[in-house]
């Protein structure tokens, strides 16, 4: 399957807020309706957050995911893959709640500790609809984002024996190491499904160069064990999805990443990101993977298997 590629798109996320832009899935229902038009439009893979209905605040806990979960499932052949990043003002135990629980396909699970900065955003929203939001982007000037041994390996111990495998996000070189380490160690199995994510202030950055660094140390440690996909966070979503797309990845598109359709335009639906991909993808004489042909590349344990 050389020629396919899978579409993770990312509905919601924890990082935009609803100040910015008023087509950022808050409630149930529209995270709902927003992850089926998504798969209908050809995402393979959903990855979810949850928030507050009321004030869109990243919500962690598993009833927030109960609104949504089971609707998505009934209404797509999409995997599903749950977040165990949640927002980096969690706790590792309040985060991996949602995927113990629902025993997922596909968990993501975030490959070390670094700084996270959003705070820049500041300089464009000045007024907001909700209090939190502005302090959300304020406390990222002094804000670690822990993901360290300790707490990954608590989740691999609470996730990985319900056949729960993980989209593992590498924001630097460094987490490819990781990932490596824990791969060493026989903690985490084959094919490692690679997200490699650019442009978070603390991360690697979006040169083309970072692009090929990183496929590049991830050939080298792991050979033809891993599956690559590549996302571009803000205005550098498509950009470095393109330039990934020519080098053999995958990609993840959605409002969590980028709220963006084009410079300057924002972004109706998640499902209009996942139609630009498409179009991508095809222009480049490629195929969108089909939920059944991600679930085979990726050595899933199927949508039978979860617990919702």
């Amino acid at each position: 399957m050389s020629d396919k590629v899978i579409i993770s798109c990312a509905v919601t996320g924890a990082i935009h807020t609803p100040t910015m832009t008023p087509f950022l899935p808050i409630t149930p229902d529209e995270i709902a309706h927003s992850a089926i038009a998504a798969a209908e439009a050809g995402a393979a893979i959903i990855h979810l957050h949850a928030r507050d209905p009321e004030t869109g605040k990243p919500d962690q806990s598993p009833e927030a995911f109960a609104g949504f979960l089971p609707r998505i499932k009934q209404a797509t052949n999409a995997v599903v893959n749950i977040t165990t990043g949640g927002s980096p003002y969690m706790t590792v135990e309040e985060r991996a709640k949602p995927a113990a629980h629902y025993q997922p396909e596909v968990a993501s699970l975030n490959m070390g500790s670094m700084n996270f900065g959003f705070f820049p955003l500041l300089r464009k929203y000045k007024e907001f609809n909700f209090a939190w939001e502005r302090e959300h982007l304020e406390g990222s000037r002094d804000l670690v984002f822990r993901n360290s041994y300790k707490d990954i390996e608590y989740v691999l111990e609470t996730c990985y024996g319900n056949g729960t495998r993980f989209e593992f996000e590498c924001y630097d070189i460094s987490h490819l190491y990781n990932l490596a380490h824990f791969a060493e160690r026989g903690l985490v199995k084959p094919p490692f499904f690679v997200q490699s994510v650019f442009g978070l202030l603390g991360g690697i950055g979006t040169h083309p160069e970072d692009v090929m660094h990183m496929k590049r140390t991830a050939d080298r440690l792991f050979g033809d064990d891993f599956r690559w996909s590549v996302l571009g966070a803000g205005a550098n979503q498509f950009r470095i999805a393109t330039q990934a797309l020519a080098m053999g990845a995958n990609i993840r598109v959605g409002l969590e990443d980028s709220i963006w359709i084009a410079r300057g335009k924002l972004a109706e639906s998640n499902a209009q990101q996942v139609e630009k991909a498409r179009t991508i993808i095809e222009g480049l004489g490629l195929q969108v993977a089909t939920p059944d042909e991600a679930r085979d590349i990726l050595s899933l344990k199927g949508g039978d298997q979860v617990n919702f």
